[in-house]
């Protein structure tokens, strides 16, 4: 989704600066975590009635924009 800036925001007055879907107080990290666990979208979606379907492409689309800039602390692996 290449347009997914157009449903993330990041606002310091709104839930400490951390990214939600724009419009709501939903975290993407939730969204985020349970696709990762296997959540179902439709039972996310009926747990979140505000999202839609295009949200949760956008939080994937946003997670995978994070990982191509950079890391988050992983450690060096080595060969022995």
């Amino acid at each position: 989704m290449q347009n997914w800036r157009e449903r993330i925001s990041i606002d310091p007055a709104v839930l400490h600066g951390k990214a939600c879907i724009r419009d709501t107080r939903v975290l993407v990290s939730v969204v985020i975590d349970n696709v990762a666990v296997g959540v179902p979208r439709d039972e996310i979606l009926r747990s979140y009635p505000v999202l839609t379907g295009a949200d949760i492409e956008a939080a994937l689309a946003y997670a995978a924009e994070l990982a191509r800039e950079g890391t988050s602390d992983l450690p060096l692996e080595t060969k022995a």
